[in-house]
């Protein structure tokens, strides 16, 4: 209905693009898009928006050094970004930039709403500024008196001039937020910290810059640009049509899930809210912060020179494979570790060997006993199809765990199915009752495997659309897999009887050494 919210709205941070896409930052566009994904197959409107962060004293230093203009380097990173998302099957619907004058000028009507309404004042700030971080640090936070926490580098000690938003006013708000909505930041040990943080005291933020000009225009000042940070949290409004289309924004706002990495929970959680509170604006419903890809114990990142590209992996493992195996691998909430050896056993074990191998046994059976047509099911079930049937409701009921970002949960769910498929085909041993001519039964045991694998494919899709969307045409099936709808979709004996199969290649093929 017009003006009314109908969509789920999920974002990503937006990405800075001092970097180069590593496995870490991709780890958050993946999981996000599993979800949109997901949302889209229960037959939700979805809009999911990404982007980059394109501001700051960093950027313009890094163009500088490369010999260009600001505008002409992040030009030429954003590109490597949309690659990489492309290479990854990102489906965004929106992808923002922070440069674009439909974020740039919404980023001055609402701030100088704050401003408007006494939120923002003139102040002098005297201490430590991270440009790396494009932040200052209390003397509380810095490594052996002068070190960033963050890079490890010595900080600068500045003096200037800044406007300031008076975050200390909404402390208590925000801490009734987090009591009566916990929802709101997830996971609970996140919230926690973030509680922690407001109780303990909040400081009145800088949201100006005098000393260089790479930025939005502080429009009642023109000496000043705004804090990178306040710039880029805005996207979220300014994207989906904040003070330029109010029908627009009123189905899209608010947010359903903001999904960030757990290093700036306090930007979401304390100075997004404390924003939206000041300028009238609704609170999104959570933030989720996921943990870190730690490689060798280390964070993913250019500093420590542990950033590996996502382009390497996939070169190796395919795409499914990468989508798989840091969402099962790891626990998204929580940090996990990275390593080759670990990606190259999901891709044996769980890919080839227990999905991959299936599928091309039961579709070579088809071929050889069939006739390569879906058979009729007319042998009555017995306790294997009655044992197939609970591991199947195991993993229709385990998937939703991706509604609460538990992607981990929901793979190991339903790898309860394709489990209890391979069980199923050892049990019913379809090789004998062809070899008996038990014509009957062999039908109603091929049919069940063929089944099975068509809502494994439905359920898969969200994580491996490619490998889905494969195996889905080797069943003979109409339509394409991410057109289908759940729950109906995940339904036994939906497959037709007759339908065309073919093996064709290996849904997983050997790795190359």
């Amino acid at each position: 209905m017009s003006g009314e919210k109908d969509t789920f709205f999920l974002t990503t941070a937006i990405y800075y693009v001092n970097d180069l896409p590593h496995i870490g930052s991709a780890y958050e566009m993946v999981a996000a898009d599993v979800l949109a994904r997901w949302r889209r197959l229960n037959g939700d409107r979805v809009h999911f928006l990404t982007g980059t962060d394109e501001h700051g004293e960093k950027i313009a230093r890094s163009a500088e050094q490369r010999g260009r203009t600001p505008s002409e380097h992040v030009d030429d990173i954003v590109p490597r970004w949309t690659d990489v998302m492309a290479l990854l099957r990102i489906s965004y619907d929106d992808f923002i930039r922070t440069t674009q004058p439909r974020h740039t000028a919404r980023v001055q009507e609402f701030m100088q709403r704050l401003y408007d309404r006494g939120d923002i004042y003139l102040d002098t700030y005297r201490g430590a500024y991270c440009v790396s971080c494009e932040a200052y640090y209390g003397p509380g936070d810095l490594l052996d008196g002068d070190l960033c926490p963050v890079h490890r580098r010595p900080v600068e000690q500045r003096e200037q001039d800044n406007y300031f938003f008076r975050l200390s006013k909404y402390a208590p708000d925000l801490l009734r937020l987090y009591d009566e909505h916990p929802e709101f930041m997830q996971p609970e040990v996140r919230r926690n910290e973030v509680r922690s943080f407001v109780e303990a005291g909040l400081q009145d933020v800088s949201i100006s810059r005098s000393s260089f000009t790479w930025g939005v225009p502080v429009p009642w000042d023109d000496d000043h640009v705004f804090y990178v940070w306040f710039d880029a949290l805005l996207n979220y409004v300014t994207a989906v049509g904040w003070g330029a289309d109010d029908e627009a924004f009123a189905r899209r706002w608010p947010a359903d899930v903001h999904i960030v990495g757990k290093d700036i929970i306090r930007p979401h959680a304390v100075y997004w809210p404390a924003m939206l509170m000041a300028a009238g604006v609704a609170l999104p419903q959570q933030v989720y912060a996921h943990g870190f890809v730690l490689v060798s114990g280390e964070k993913m990142g250019k500093t420590n020179a542990t950033g590996i590209a996502p382009a390497q992996l996939v070169d190796h493992f395919g795409v499914d494979c990468y989508r798989y195996y840091f969402l099962r691998e790891l626990s998204f909430g929580q940090d996990g570790s990275f390593s080759w050896e670990s990606m190259e056993q999901r891709y044996t074990t769980d890919l080839a060997n227990d999905l991959g191998n299936l599928a091309n046994r039961v579709l070579t059976m088809v071929t050889s006993y069939c006739g390569g047509t879906v058979p009729d099911p007319a042998g009555p079930p017995g306790e294997a199809e009655d044992a197939l049937a609970a591991d199947w409701r195991i993993a229709v009921e385990g998937m939703a765990a991706i509604d609460r970002l538990d992607f981990k949960k929901a793979l190991e769910d339903l790898w309860v199915l394709v489990g209890g498929v391979n069980r199923y085909v050892e049990a019913r041993a379809p090789w004998r009752l062809h070899k008996q001519g038990a014509g009957n039964d062999l039908g109603r045991c091929l049919y069940t495997c063929v089944d099975a694998l068509r809502t494994i494919a439905v359920l898969v899709s969200p994580v491996m659309p490619d490998a889905a969307a494969a195996l889905w045409s080797k069943l003979g099936l109409d339509g394409a897999v991410a057109d289908q709808c759940l729950p109906a979709a995940a339904a036994a004996g939906l497959t037709p009887v007759g339908a065309t199969v073919e093996r064709g290649a290996l849904l997983f093929p050997k790795l190359d050494e």
